[in-house]
């Protein structure tokens, strides 16, 4: 009898994972982190829900945090199995999971140096060594490339349109003399008609499928919208003579604003400000991006052929790759923008910026992707008037913004839409990554527009697949 049990990823958008057995193998879909409020974030640092030597594979869908994350504390507790995922994926991950590690070892020395942890001393969940030895179990996976796995079972990848390298996961399940069950994992789902990035696969058919929700109770605006905010928060912050800083995902958020900066500013729509890439993990994406324009939409290639450079470099571009270069854009008095990491105010040197620029009015902090409850971002998303940075209180007078509309995730109708493409109902629907009020939404979207059977679980929950 097959299984399916939720690790993570459920009652919250953060921490994907979800275990296989087939009764023959045992298998991970994504290894996630877990990000956003204290109680979650604790996971990562409480034993392993499963033990890791047990499993024979692991499927990592693309290289967020909240996929990937977990994935060297896997390996450092016995996982000796590989770790499947897309070439470009491959790529990225090393990126991402040495940033990851770098970033809590810089953090964790910062605490111990100002002396506001808890903990003495205050120590990374992994370092770079545990990254090292993470990336040597990890292979590439093509996508349509059915990989068998013991007992006659098979695992193979499709374009889930999110990020670059992003993947939907469809198993096949061996059951007896009977056909094979089937079970997919969305994945986390792209937009149609994007820019940059490509359409989601149409997935055919599922005896059971795992759907992600993050924004299963909202409506995207057009992404023209998103371009109109974005052009006039810059007109407005360059007219008070101050700064717009963008907390951006390093991967795929920074690449999508690039290319609209890039955009806007060819059209005349803002003025050619200094544009600041304060994030070593998004320069070394960004150079990824450029070097696999064969895997970007059509529009984003034509405009390469066309003008012979990378679509997502805008002009005026400048890179801190240095902590002295970063620190040297506190210092800077001129109408600019600075896109840094993390996305979600979590962590990283976004925070220095914050602590620099919240104070002061002319500025402007534009939060441009979903902010997870219990994050900084969520915070001064809503309204709050000071925040913690690095144990200091800071008042916040800079205006807060922030736009949705250039998310890389399906908002409930184009989820709905991907699910509408099934030619067959599946037995049951599992509704994951998502906060609860919006797998909740989406579930009921699911029952009352398709008629399909669909449960929302929670964490830990096992279910047989039959």
């Amino acid at each position: 009898m097959a299984h399916l049990q939720f690790l993570g990823g459920s009652g919250t958008v953060t921490g994907s994972k979800y275990l296989v057995d087939t009764g023959k193998a045992r298998f991970l879909v994504d290894c996630g982190m877990f990000q956003g409020a204290k109680q979650l974030r604790l996971l990562n640092w409480s034993a392993l829900p499963i033990r890791a030597s047990s499993l024979d594979h692991i499927f990592l869908t693309h290289a967020h945090v909240d996929h990937i994350g977990m994935f060297p504390v896997f390996v450092r507790e016995g996982y000796q199995g590989p770790a499947w995922c897309t070439p470009v994926t491959l790529e990225l991950a090393g990126i991402n999971l040495a940033d990851v590690a770098h970033l809590q070892e810089e953090d964790a020395g910062f605490a111990n140096k100002q002396g506001f942890s808890k903990h003495k001393p205050a120590l990374p969940l992994y370092n770079m060594q545990d990254v090292e030895r993470a990336m040597q179990h990890m292979r590439p996976l093509p996508y349509s490339k059915p990989m068998e796995l013991d007992g006659g079972s098979w695992v193979q990848f499709h374009d889930a349109g999110h990020i670059l390298g992003s993947a939907m996961v469809e198993a096949g399940i061996a059951n007896r003399k009977n056909p094979p069950l089937t079970l997919a994992f969305s994945g986390d789902l792209g937009r149609y008609d994007a820019r940059l990035d490509t359409d989601p696969f149409s997935l055919q058919r599922a005896d059971y499928l795992v759907v992600e929700s993050t924004y299963g109770n909202r409506l995207h605006p057009d992404e023209d919208k998103a371009a109109d905010e974005l052009a006039e928060a810059i007109r407005e912050t360059a007219e008070r003579g101050g700064t717009l800083l963008m907390p951006a995902f390093a991967l795929g958020r920074t690449q999508i604003l690039l290319y609209t900066l890039r955009e806007l500013k060819a059209k005349g729509r803002i003025p050619d400000l200094p544009v600041y890439i304060d994030s070593p993990m998004a320069i070394s994406i960004t150079d990824v991006y450029c070097r696999h324009i064969e895997a970007l939409d059509p529009e984003a290639q034509a405009i390469y052929r066309e003008t012979g450079t990378c679509p997502i470099l805008c002009p005026n571009l400048h890179i801190a790759r240095t902590p002295e270069e970063s620190k040297q854009l506190n210092s800077m008095h001129y109408p600019s923008i600075i896109i840094s990491a993390s996305g979600m105010a979590t962590g990283g040197r976004v925070l220095h910026h914050l602590k620099h620029r919240l104070p002061v009015a002319r500025n402007t902090i534009l939060f441009a992707g979903f902010q997870a409850n219990g994050t900084r971002g969520q915070v001064l998303r809503d309204g709050a008037r000071e925040i913690k940075i690095h144990g200091e209180i800071v008042p916040v007078r800079a205006r807060i913004r922030a736009m949705e509309s250039l998310s890389r995730h399906a908002d409930s109708a184009e989820i709905l839409r991907w699910l509408g493409g099934m030619r067959t109902a599946p037995k049951h629907t599992y509704v994951v990554h998502g906060e609860p009020e919006s797998s909740e939404a989406l579930a009921q979207a699911i029952r009352q527009q398709l008629g399909w059977k669909v449960s929302v679980p929670a964490y830990l929950d096992k279910v047989e697949l039959t």
